[in-house]
C-alpha cells in the first residue's frame, strides 16, 4: 500500500492511499458505443441504434465512432474520455442542465480535500457508451454567457438570482456558458448556484476558472477534483448548429518555491494543445471555431501555440472573463499574430461586477458598477454560420442602457463655451462610430476614441466609502470605450437654461443606440451678482 502526502503552503495535511500498483498502471482501452437514445433513458437499449462519424477524446487523442457507432481509445487512471457532441444531437442533461457527456476514470477517487472530489470508480467498465438525443439546431441562435458569477456565500447567490436570473427565465438561447469562477473559493457554492442558473430550462456549460479550484494540493494534477465531480473534464469541445464550441483550461496552478503558497498562471499547457490541434484538424476551415477560457488570452503565458493553430482559420474567436470588465480586444502582429485579420477576443462583462461591491440599491443588491465604468450584467451572441453578433444586457436595468454621458455639472453661457462630454459605450469596439448633437436638430458631430478612465466610476468610488474611509470599490481600469468631443464643436455659444444633448451609437452592422442628458447653462458671474443687489 502507498500513502501519498502533502503539505500545502502551511494547509493541513493531506493524504491518498493507493493499494498496490492498480493506481499506476498503464492506459488501459476504453471501448464503447455513441447511440441514439430514443427514449432517453441514458441506456443503450434493444433496437437502439449507433451513430457513425461520431468523435470521442481522451483529452488528447481523438477517435471517430465506426458505422456502427462503436469506439475504442486508450484511457489511463485521472483521466475522462468523453464524446463530442455533435450537431442535431444533444448529450443527457442533469435537473440543472448540466451536460453529462464524459466518463472519468479515477479507480480509487480523488485525494482527500477539504472540498469532495470525484468517488472510487473501480475497475475501467467493459464498455463506457454514450446517449445522444436528437435536437433541432438550426444555422441561427442565440448563446447567453456570463462572465464571473463569483459568490462568496449564499447571500451572493440570491443576488444572482433576483439581479440577472429572474430576467432571463423565458429565455430563447440554445444553451448557456459560464466563463470561470463560478464561484469565489467555496467549492460547496456549485450546487446552490447551478440550482439558481438550472431554473432557465437551458444546457449549461461552465469554464473553469482560478477561484473554481483546489487549494489544498500541491500542484495543477489535482487542483480540478471537486470541477471535475461537479462538471466533468476541465477542456473539450462541442458543436451546435454549425459552430464549433472549445471550453478551455487556462488556470495552471502551483506552490511557488520561495514563498510556499499557491500561485497560478494562464498556461494551457502541453497536452490541452494537443487535443486542441487535433480537434480543430476534424472541423470545416469555414466553421466558425469559439474558444471559451477563463483568463484572457492575451494574459496566457503559451498563446502562441494557439495562435499558430487558429490563425489561419478564416473564421474563430475567443472570449473570457476574469478581469471584471467588458473589452473588445484585437490581438495583430504586435504579439506574434500572423493571421491575415486580428483576433476578436471579448472580456466579457461579469454578473458579479466588481466582485458584489458597491451600495446596496432598493433591492439589497449592490449596485457592483465594474472597473469601466460599465454595469454588470450578460451578454447574448447571435450566430448564423460564421457570423456572430454580441449584444450587452446590465442587470438591473433596462436593455437600452448601453452608454453613460458624462458632463460638467453646470457650464456658464459664454460665447467661448468650454467642457467635454464624454461617452462610455459599454459594448463598442473602438472603431465604432459615436456622435454628438445638441438638441433634437442639431448637427451630428464624430466624438474622438480614446483609452482613459471612465469618469462615472471615479466619482462612485470617491463616493463610496467604507467605515475605514476607504473606497467600497477597486481601482478603475483605463478601457477602450471611451468617447469625448468639447462642448465647443457642438455650438459657438449657449443661452442660459437647459440644453439636450443627444449621442448615437453606430456599430459594424449598422445597428444604432441613443442616450440623452441634459446640460444646465448658468448666467455669467457679473449679472448673477447684479441680480442679487
Amino acid at each position: 500500500m502507498k500513502r501519498y502526502q502533502w503539505l500545502v503552503g502551511g494547509l493541513a495535511l493531506l493524504s491518498f492511499v493507493s493499494s498496490g500498483s492498480e493506481w499506476l498502471r498503464a492506459d488501459e482501452m476504453a471501448r464503447g458505443t455513441v447511440f441514439v437514445d430514443r427514449n432517453q433513458n441514458g441506456l443503450l437499449d434493444d433496437g437502439e441504434q449507433g451513430l457513425g462519424g461520431v468523435r470521442v477524446s481522451n483529452g488528447r487523442e481523438i477517435v471517430m465512432t465506426g458505422p456502427d457507432g462503436s469506439y475504442e481509445i486508450p484511457l489511463a487512471v485521472d483521466e475522462s474520455v468523453f464524446v463530442i457532441k455533435p450537431r442535431g444531437f444533444q448529450t443527457p442533461l442533469t435537473e440543472d442542465g448540466l451536460p453529462r457527456f464524459y466518463y472519468t476514470h479515477k479507480p480509487e477517487g480523488s485525494p482527500v480535500l477539504r472540498f469532495p472530489g470525484v468517488a472510487p470508480t473501480g475497475p475501467l467498465p467493459e464498455r463506457i457508451d454514450f446517449a445522444l438525443r436528437p435536437q433541432s439546431e438550426p444555422d441561427t441562435f442565440r448563446t447567453i454567457f456570463f462572465g464571473d458569477t463569483q459568490p462568496r456565500n449564499l447571500d451572493e447567490v440570491r443576488y444572482i438570482a433576483d439581479d440577472v436570473v429572474a430576467d432571463l427565465v423565458g429565455t430563447d438561447a440554445a444553451f448557456g456558458v459560464t466563463l470561470g469562477d463560478i464561484v469565489f473559493d467555496d467549492l460547496s457554492l456549485f450546487e446552490p448556484l447551478n440550482q439558481t442558473i438550472g431554473l432557465l430550462g437551458i444546457p449549461w456549460y461552465n469554464v473553469l476558472g482560478n477561484h473554481d479550484i483546489n487549494f489544498d494540493v500541491p500542484d495543477r494534477k489535482y487542483c480540478t477534483e471537486t470541477f471535475q465531480r461537479v462538471y466533468g473534464p476541465s477542456y473539450y469541445s462541442y458543436d451546435h448548429g454549425p459552430v464549433h464550441f472549445v471550453v478551455m483550461d487556462n488556470i495552471n496552478y502551483f506552490i511557488d518555491k520561495e514563498t510556499g503558497r499557491g500561485r497560478y498562471d494562464g498556461t494551457f499547457g502541453e497536452r490541452q494543445l494537443e487535443f486542441l490541434k487535433n480537434d480543430l484538424a476534424l472541423v470545416p476551415d469555414d466553421s466558425l471555431v469559439v474558444l471559451m477560457m477563463h483568463i484572457p488570452l492575451l494574459g496566457c503565458v503559451d498563446r502562441q501555440a494557439v495562435y499558430r493553430l487558429i490563425e489561419q482559420r478564416p473564421f474563430c474567436i475567443s472570449i473570457s472573463g476574469h478581469t471584471h470588465f467588458h473589452e473588445h480586444r484585437f490581438v495583430g502582429s504586435e504579439d506574434g499574430w500572423q493571421g491575415k485579420q486580428p483576433h476578436h477576443h471579448i472580456i466579457n462583462v461579469t454578473v458579479s461586477g466588481s466582485w458584489w461591491g458597491g451600495k446596496p440599491d432598493e433591492r439589497g443588491i449592490p449596485h457592483t458598477m465594474m472597473s469601466d465604468g460599465a454595469p454588470n450584467g450578460h451578454t447574448v451572441m447571435t450566430f448564423n454560420r460564421e457570423n456572430y453578433q454580441l449584444d450587452f444586457f446590465p442587470a438591473g436595468r433596462a436593455a437600452t442602457y448601453q452608454m453613460d454621458l458624462t458632463l460638467p455639472a453646470e457650464v456658464t453661457a459664454s460665447q467661448d463655451v468650454t467642457g467635454e462630454l464624454v461617452a462610455n459605450v459599454f459594448n463598442a469596439w473602438p472603431q465604432d462610430r459615436v456622435e454628438a448633437r445638441l438638441g433634437v436638430d442639431g448637427e451630428w458631430v464624430s466624438m474622438e476614441n480614446f483609452v482613459g478612465e471612465a469618469p462615472l466610476f471615479g466619482q462612485v468610488r470617491q463616493r463610496e466609502l467604507r467605515p475605514d474611509g476607504q473606497p467600497m470599490l477597486g481601482g478603475p481600469h483605463t478601457t477602450n470605450h471611451l468617447w469625448r468631443v468639447s462642448l465647443g464643436r457642438l455650438t459657438e455659444s449657449l443661452s442660459v437654461g437647459h440644453h439636450l444633448l443627444q449621442v448615437r451609437w453606430t456599430d459594424r452592422e449598422g445597428r444604432q443606440a441613443t442616450a440623452h442628458k441634459v446640460l444646465r447653462v448658468l448666467s455669467p458671474p457679473s449679472e448673477n451678482a447684479a441680480t442679487d443687489n
